[in-house]
């Protein structure tokens, strides 16, 4: 598992992990499209904005490695702002490569583009 040196570890000030420690001894958890319903919580809403602002910090447009990116707060990106950068796609793979759609990325967070 390839680990992010310099990615934010949480939303500062906050619980919101950004990255996990260590693989998962069960299994590697496979990465979902959540649903983002309007009636979020502002604090899930600032998590996933900077989650945003990270990955785009860190890997802007180009592809790069899931490693040690935590799979519940990218599941809440992936299918939209997060899309597979190869195919065939294995959700269950550390080493599945993934890129930020910057059209879409640009849509949904306007603020981190300015």
């Amino acid at each position: 598992m390839l680990k992010h040196r310099g990615f934010p570890g949480r939303l500062p000030g906050t619980d919101f992990q950004f990255i996990i420690r260590r693989p998962n001894p069960k299994g590697v958890t496979p990465l979902i499209r959540r649903e983002r319903f309007s009636d979020r919580r502002p604090a899930d809403r600032r998590a996933d904005a900077g989650f945003m602002r990270a990955l785009w910090e860190h890997f802007g447009d180009q592809p790069f490695e899931r490693g040690n990116l935590d799979a519940g707060r990218l599941s809440w990106l992936f299918g939209r702002e997060v899309i597979p950068a190869e195919d065939p796609f294995d959700p269950e793979s550390y080493d599945a490569l993934l890129v930020i759609d910057v059209a879409v990325a640009r849509a949904s967070f306007p603020e981190l583009f300015g």
